[in-house]
């Protein structure tokens, strides 16, 4: 389980290497996504709150990068945050993201970037639900929900 300290760790001093890199053109990526997943992932957006595609679903099932297919959350880690976009307390696994620094906006947060292919997902918090206190607020137009396998 990845606690705050560990987000900052790796922000600060390094990141887990991913176990694949997916590296393609601007105009390869243009070609492979729709606007919004190219305007999220590539140049860093943000989508309006409440109104994406996965804000309000809780179904079961596994949530990956639209870029690259990387698996990126679990639905069983996705809770209601009322941020106004998709909220999940862990990753998949410890080297599915990547945690840098952003000062952007005038504010301070830490971005969470698919450590496969470099796409933006959003940013993760430390004022999430108990025992890890994470809240990684990520843009539905970043991700592609895949129905669980054993559903019947």
């Amino acid at each position: 389980m990845l606690r705050w300290k560990d987000i900052i760790y790796y922000a600060k001093y390094g990141n887990p290497e991913p176990y694949e890199k997916v590296e393609k053109t601007e105009e390869e990526w243009r070609q492979e996504l729709t606007e919004a997943q190219y305007q999220v992932l590539r140049q860093r957006a943000t989508e309006p709150p409440y109104r994406n595609a996965y804000c309000r679903s809780y179904e079961p099932g596994i949530y990956t990068c639209a870029g690259c297919g990387q698996m990126l959350f679990n639905a069983t880690e996705k809770y209601h945050a009322i941020s106004g976009w998709p909220s999940f307390t862990q990753p998949a696994r410890r080297g599915a993201i990547r945690y840098t620094f952003d000062d952007s906006h005038h504010m301070q947060r830490i971005e969470a970037i698919c450590n496969v292919c470099g796409g933006h997902l959003g940013h993760v918090f430390n004022d999430g639900p108990e025992p890890g206190g994470l809240r990684y607020c990520i843009n539905s137009a970043s991700m592609v929900r895949l129905q669980d396998s054993c559903e019947g």
